[in-house]
């Protein structure tokens, strides 16, 4: 661990630092005023809370400045932390890549986004931000995706993955697992920043102790780089008794310190020198110093100084992942500044005014670039330059294959039907395969990928020998190198989806495209499902596999049994879910996924898979090519009819694994004289879509519920999936027919599959009495 202290007065340009100084002070004005137009200017009819965080922006100023205008290259990607959005618009403005009028329009419709977002905003975002912990980890997951495209294509180019993050975002456990992963400590190029400003929403933190911080990250196998005070401290610590004042001010607590900076300076002579041993020798180190000179050394820390942070970042070793926690004060220069709530304190006319002045601004004209023949401005004009990016060239064309032509007719599972399909791509289009990338919570043998591991290795930094390659009884062979197409995270949810988030951004990246396949136990799912959807949301286009799924995983008892998940298709933004119920379906839904994977207007995809087995021959696949085809469309489309019925009088309707129980209550209806359809719903969420469409309400297409609920034939309907009833419950509004709906709506036990079936009342006989009341009378 190093602390850095700023270089001695004269050993650095005095021309450089005061031209940086004037842009850390307009980007400071610009931001602040940012908020201030959005929430004093503009007309606000409703009345209702604009907001924005002018304190939080404060406290990153001087990091950004230095960040951006002595440190980045076109190579390197940044990582915003959320609060700091309109420091990175100031910036962008600074440097001509922001038009004047956007800096009125934050968090207007169609404006500048609350948060930095990739794909909403109108100026450079590397990493949307937003979500806690999310934002801050995603250039580890970038650094992956680049080192991978790399090594694959040769095309990711070279350069750091920064992430400025808030002290108080540490708390976040996303964090700190990214942090652990067992790969992060090879990887040289991510560097983070902390903001310790000491600080969260609500409070000034009492118990952040920065020497915990500190050896967590290097524990992890982390270069931790700490800059703490300013030059006017520093001076100040070297005089005789200095020593008691660093020590006075190292131990204090933290409300205290922050209490220190909303004090006049005749309170600071009173209060910082304190009653322990030294405070005669604070008295007479801070005794010649006037009150603005007092006032500004006590609030003088090194994430304000740009000497003390350009230090910092000269001794970054690229060998290893780098952490520097820069103290700050949250609202440095503001009036707002050190307050317990600042967090989402406004500034007043009168305070904004007063902040001009100080400042050399004009409120009344706060948009502001640098005239270009001037120092800032010219320095402004070579950073644009230095850091403008190559073209990003178009994704190459991939034709994913349709139909392997496989027929599964032996007993099998949805979950094995993942693996094969992914062997099979290989031989069939091996140029679509190798962009395939599969990523495991450690669960890759329990999920059937160990075939698919052996033949394509497993990802690493380097190449690590496999011990156990000679060893007969090994079947799932561990090859680790740089091209392998698996990678192996730990037991954490959060990593997968982050990883596969920023594997499914690299076609928007660096013209690459990659097919990220997340596979993990479904009753997971819902612990990853909100970074994941954060990754969609940021334009990462990924497969997340669950399985197995449901209460048919019935051994398992009620702690591993998914009950929710089934609704993540329907309500999940720019995401299509299937839950296949033959191996054939698998293929074709997941190709179908591929296809349109890794290039604009794509989508990301959820499969719902499960380990029971089941007879595929029960599939009825048509064995004439057209008819194939037509049954291949309508299993993408979001479901088929499996058994028609001369005169149905009712229909039964099965997702995935219930498909069986589906078929054998139709056999035994059938015997007492009632004859019913059997359709298979694939795709509630794509069915739910089509409904909306033909009432007008979207746009998609409805011509698969002709297909498979065609009004001449409407019949009571009786519905069954291994998920709550209410994922299917809307089908019965197609034709306005009686229904129910069957399925899990509590907590599962453990048991025989036949007693938890019975238990939750998605057996044959509930089946069976579902379509007989419907039909009595």
């Amino acid at each position: 661990m190093t602390t850095v202290s700023p270089p001695p007065t004269g050993a650095e340009s005095t021309d450089t630092n005061a031209t940086l100084e004037q842009i850390a002070n307009r980007v400071l004005w610009t931001s602040t005023a940012i908020v201030h137009h959005a929430n004093r200017v503009r007309p606000n009819p409703s009345g209702l809370k604009v907001g924005g965080h002018q304190a939080s922006c404060a406290s990153m100023v001087s990091i950004m400045t230095e960040l951006w205008f002595s440190q980045l290259r076109s190579g390197d990607r940044v990582s915003v932390k959320p609060h700091a959005a309109p420091v990175l618009h100031a910036i962008n403005h600074l440097l001509g890549s922001l038009d004047t009028e956007k800096l009125t329009q934050l968090r207007e419709f169609g404006g500048l986004q609350s948060y930095p977002s990739r794909t909403k905003d109108p100026d450079p975002v590397d990493y949307s931000t937003g979500s806690v912990g999310i934002g801050a980890t995603a250039p580890i997951w970038g650094t992956f995706a680049r080192r991978y495209v790399n090594t694959a294509f040769g095309s990711g180019g070279s350069g750091r993955q920064y992430s400025l993050v808030g002290d108080a975002e540490l708390d976040e456990g996303a964090v700190w697992e990214a942090v652990l992963d067992t790969s992060v400590p090879e990887l040289g190029e991510i560097v983070w920043i902390v903001d310790l400003n000491r600080q969260s929403l609500d409070r000034v933190v009492p118990n952040i102790a920065a020497g915990r911080i500190e050896s967590m990250f290097a524990a992890a196998g982390w270069q931790v780089i700490t800059v703490k005070w300013g030059r006017l401290l520093d001076e100040l610590f070297a005089r005789p008794g200095g020593d008691a004042l660093r020590t006075r001010i190292t131990e204090m607590p933290n409300p205290e310190y922050q209490r220190l900076l909303r004090c006049s300076a005749e309170e600071i002579r009173t209060r910082l020198p304190g009653d322990g041993s030294g405070s005669e020798q604070i008295s007479s180190v801070i005794a010649d110093l006037d009150d603005d000179a007092l006032l500004a050394a006590i609030r003088n820390l090194g994430g304000h100084d740009l000497s003390a942070l350009r230090a910092a970042f000269e001794q970054i070793d690229d060998t290893r992942p780098t952490v520097i926690l820069a103290y700050t004060v949250k609202g440095y220069r503001l009036p707002t500044q050190g307050h317990p709530q600042n967090h989402s304190s406004l500034l007043t006319v009168e305070q904004f005014a007063d902040l001009a002045d100080q400042l050399g601004e004009d409120p009344a004209h706060p948009w502001q670039r640098f005239d270009t023949h001037s120092p800032a401005g010219q320095l402004c004009a070579a950073v644009a330059k230095r850091l403008k990016r190559e073209h990003i060239p178009a994704p190459p064309p991939l034709t994913v294959p349709t139909d392997t032509g496989r027929t599964p007719s032996s007993v099998s599972t949805t979950q094995a039907a993942l693996g094969r399909t992914l062997l099979d791509l290989t031989r069939q289009a091996p140029d679509v395969a190798r962009r395939v990338v599969t990523v495991s919570p450690d669960v890759s043998s329990s999920t059937n990928l160990a075939g698919w591991l052996n033949k394509v290795g497993v990802w690493s930094p380097a190449e690590r020998r496999d011990w156990f390659d000679d060893d007969s009884d090994t079947l799932m062979h561990w090859r680790e190198r740089p091209t392998g197409q698996h990678m192996e995270l730990g037991i954490a949810e959060t990593n997968l989806v982050g990883l596969i988030g920023e594997l499914g951004a690299t076609w928007s990246r660096w013209g690459q495209p990659l097919f990220p396949i997340g596979v993990l136990y479904d009753p997971f799912v819902e612990r990853a499902l909100e970074p994941w959807s954060y990754g969609i949301y940021a334009g990462g286009q990924s497969i997340l596999v669950g399985t197995p799924a449901g209460v048919t995983l019935a051994p398992e008892g009620g702690a591993h049994q998914s009950i929710k998940t089934p609704s993540i298709g329907l309500e999940q933004p720019g995401c299509v879910s299937y839950e296949p119920a033959f191996a054939v379906d698998v293929e074709w839904t997941l190709l179908d996924c591929l296809s349109h994977m890794g290039k604009p207007g794509g989508r990301s995809a959820y499969l719902r898979l499960s380990t029971r087995p089941v007879e595929q021959s029960l599939a009825g696949v048509p064995s004439d090519p057209a008819a194939r085809e037509r049954r291949r469309q309508h299993v993408i489309a979001g479901g088929y009819v499996l058994r028609r019925a001369a005169t149905p009088q009712a229909t039964l309707v099965a997702v995935g694994a219930m498909v069986t129980e589906a078929l054998h209550a139709a056999d035994r209806l059938s015997q007492i004289g009632i004859d019913v359809d059997v359709v298979v719903v694939t795709s509630p969420g794509l069915l739910f879509e089509a409904l909306q469409a033909r009432n007008g309400q979207g746009d998609a297409s409805s011509w698969i519920l002709d297909q498979i609920f065609p009004a001449d034939r409407a019949a009571p309907m009786v519905s069954v999936i291994d998920g709550h009833p209410h994922t299917l419950s809307f089908l019965a509004n197609i034709n306005r027919v009686p229904s129910k709906a069957l399925g899990v709506s509590n907590f599962g036990q453990s048991g025989s599959l036949e007693d938890v079936y019975r238990h939750h009342g998605i057996d044959e006989d509930h089946l069976i009495r579902a379509v007989l009341d419907l039909t009595a009378g």
